[in-house]
């Protein structure tokens, strides 16, 4: 599968996150998220395995109730079934990849 880029497809899923589904195969999915200043995604976990990276902005990554400060260029991975949150302290944008595929991120 290739996409081109575009502006347009976000959903906003909680207030201040926007989500757009990037691409996905029969194994993964790729996701941007904007968040927007002091953005709150709460506590939760999921079956699938997640790995992001921050593109831009400055967020504060919490998995199994360990902090991280995350700046651009930083990126993690957080095991299925983790609990899980993140804080926007600025502005941010972040591309995260699950694996299996989620059928709720799905267009």
């Amino acid at each position: 599968m290739f996409k081109t880029g575009s502006e347009s497809g976000y959903k906003q899923p909680l207030g201040k996150i926007a989500m757009k589904t990037l691409v996905y195969g029969d194994n993964t999915l790729m996701v941007e998220f904007r968040l927007q200043n002091r953005a709150m995604l709460p506590s939760h976990s999921h079956p699938h395995e997640q790995t992001g990276y921050l593109i831009s902005g400055k967020l504060e990554v919490t998995i199994d109730e360990q902090t991280f400060l995350a700046v651009p260029g930083d990126s993690w991975c957080i095991k299925g079934g983790a609990k899980h949150s993140a804080a926007a302290l600025t502005d941010s944008v972040v591309i995260e990849v699950f694996s299996p595929v989620r059928e709720d991120y799905l267009p």
